[in-house]
């Protein structure tokens, strides 16, 4: 993620398209995949009738599971996500997007972020927490490959920008913060009561905080991983105002942090402000 430049955060005014034209045979393979694992994805949700997740794998994923569980809002976020993602599976489609090197290289990784995702939701329906995590580090892996493949230069003007950059950034700041709930959910089902203590959920709640800055600088700013970071960590705020884990630090711990991260891209700007200074003298 350390290479991406100034056009990461603020698109061109013009659409570029540079390269031979890609074949058909991956942007199809790559829209049937996402309808499929989203379809998956639906299913195994339980928005269509079923076990929600948070009721499945005995609870373990329920809002006041763990001390980093977040409240049930907070997984509205998927609604833009899915979106995002479907506007990406039918815009890399279209002619620009198969001229463009950047979504040459991003394609295959998109597929299998969205695939994974789907395993994951069934790993969970299973009853299979250490599973679940083993798909989510994997995820989380595929998501920071997408992010650095995003620093890339665009060629496809705010439309690309809002399907891709905008869609994986958030999908990728979000899956940050679930990694930390679901490794938590695993080690305190598999019987190790240190996850369920108040000091243990304010190291997991720093440690993300700390991943998610870090990432924010390296990338140069860009906002969207923050906000979708930081909107988990208000989340688990929320969730600690009640409940078994009802508790006034990591309220505090959670809320300080979901600032700090959201804040966290005017780190990622300056540093690289003064790395396009020190490149022009």
């Amino acid at each position: 993620m350390s290479h991406a430049q100034t056009q990461t955060t603020h698109p061109p005014a013009a659409d570029r398209s540079t390269g031979a034209e890609t074949g058909w045979a991956l942007p199809v393979i790559t829209l049937i995949g996402t309808a499929v694992a989203i379809a998956a994805a639906f299913l195994g949700s339980g928005a269509l009738g079923g076990t929600p997740i948070a009721e499945a794998a005995g609870g373990a994923l329920s809002a006041d599971a763990t001390p980093l569980a977040p409240g049930s809002p907070a997984f509205r976020i998927w609604s833009v996500i899915y979106l995002g993602l479907i506007a990406y599976a039918i815009w890399q489609l279209f002619g620009v997007a198969r001229r463009s090197p950047r979504q040459a290289q991003l394609r295959p990784w998109a597929l299998a972020s969205i695939l994974l995702n789907s395993v994951w939701i069934w790993m969970v329906q299973l009853g299979s927490l250490v599973a679940s995590v083993a798909v989510i580090l994997v995820l989380l892996a595929v998501l920071i490959r997408i992010m650095y493949i995003l620093g890339r230069e665009r060629t496809g003007g705010w439309v690309e920008w809002l399907v891709s950059d905008l869609t994986f950034g958030l999908y990728f700041g979000w899956v940050l913060a679930a990694t930390f709930a679901n490794t938590w959910a695993w080690l305190a089902d598999a019987g190790a009561d240190v996850f369920l203590e108040i000091p243990m959920g304010v190291v997991g709640i720093v440690v993300a905080a700390l991943i998610a800055v870090t990432a924010a600088v390296l990338d140069g700013g860009r906002v969207a991983p923050a906000l979708a970071t930081a909107w988990g960590l208000g989340w688990i705020a929320a969730a600690r105002t009640e409940g078994q884990f009802e508790s006034e630090t990591l309220v505090w711990a959670a809320g300080v942090a979901a600032v700090v991260v959201l804040l966290s891209p005017a780190l990622g700007l300056l540093r690289r402000q003064g790395r396009n200074t020190q490149t022009s003298v």
